[in-house]
């Protein structure tokens, strides 16, 4: 097979895998709490969209008190993003509005957080043209919907991202098996990189008693041994500095100016392009 290999560039993720999963989940409610905990006893990461605004609202699915949402999430080994500071329609606001939920969310949860905070998931999955435009301008790098992709394709409009499912998806059985049977680099042209991206609430796992399910598929990632478990910031700025390589005009030559590695695949050999390095291809 590699005789017919011709010179197409793949992205492979850190250590030169294949595949990666993220996992998103929003609201900030007590139920975040057992969900870390299975994540880190599988090592996997999770993004959590936060809101900043109704810390007197225990009564909307047991959602964090302040004091509460603080010592669940500081210094945690996941993202923090935001959901809006009280969860409302952007979509059903003034755009000056809009903007302002989104900057008062963020402004508070990096001053409380002390990080930088720049993803997103839309409140009720509600966003159009404006929204994005304004999310654009306010620094945010991505927005997730509620839309399924029920793909694994690498997202190309990160202000309209679509999670290949929700965890209560009827076809998340189906979607998993064949996320984990894929194996891109075996393929002889469709060799492309594969991202899986889950969301849902954690107090859904409380509502319908199916704890199990994040658990048994956390644990099939950890014992697969060939995803990258990462946050959705974590790829979102892999994908960029990929998409930011340098190459020369014949292909063969590449520089990483970025602050990070970057893994490309070249006729079916994989080269690390380590941060401000630069490599040529075997031929």
């Amino acid at each position: 097979m590699k005789s017919r290999m011709c010179s197409e560039k793949f992205m492979r993720y850190p250590n030169g895998l294949c595949k990666a999963a993220v996992f998103s989940y929003d609201d900030g409610v007590a139920a975040d709490r057992k969900l870390i905990k299975i994540f880190d006893k599988y090592g996997v990461k999770g993004t959590f969209n936060l809101n900043s605004g109704l810390f007197d609202a225990q009564d909307w699915n047991n959602r964090l008190n302040e004091d509460d949402l603080f010592k669940t999430f500081a210094g945690c080994n996941h993202e923090i993003a935001l959901h809006g500071q009280k969860h409302i329609y952007l979509t059903k606001v003034p755009l000056a509005e809009a903007a302002m939920e989104v900057t008062l969310n963020r402004l508070y949860l990096e001053n409380k957080f002390k990080r930088v905070v720049r993803g997103m998931a839309y409140a009720y999955g509600a966003y159009n043209d404006e929204v994005v435009s304004a999310l654009k301008s306010l620094g945010i790098i991505y927005a997730r919907t509620t839309e399924p992709s029920y793909s694994f394709e690498i997202p190309n409009d990160w202000l309209r991202l679509k999670a290949t499912c929700h965890h209560n998806d009827k076809r998340l059985e189906e979607i998993v098996d064949k996320f984990f049977a894929s194996a891109p680099e075996k393929e002889p042209k469709l060799r492309e990189s594969l991202l899986l991206n889950i969301w849902g609430h954690a107090y859904e796992f409380d509502n319908d008693n199916n704890w199990d399910l994040i658990e048994g598929l956390c644990a099939r990632l950890k014992v697969s041994g060939d995803i990258w478990l990462a946050t959705l910031d974590e790829v979102y700025d892999y994908i960029k500095a990929y998409e930011n390589l340098i190459y020369s005009m014949d292909g063969e030559r590449v520089i990483n100016n970025s602050a990070i590695s970057v893994f490309v695949e070249v006729r079916g050999k994989t080269y690390e392009i380590g941060a401000g390095k630069e490599v040529v291809f075997e031929k």
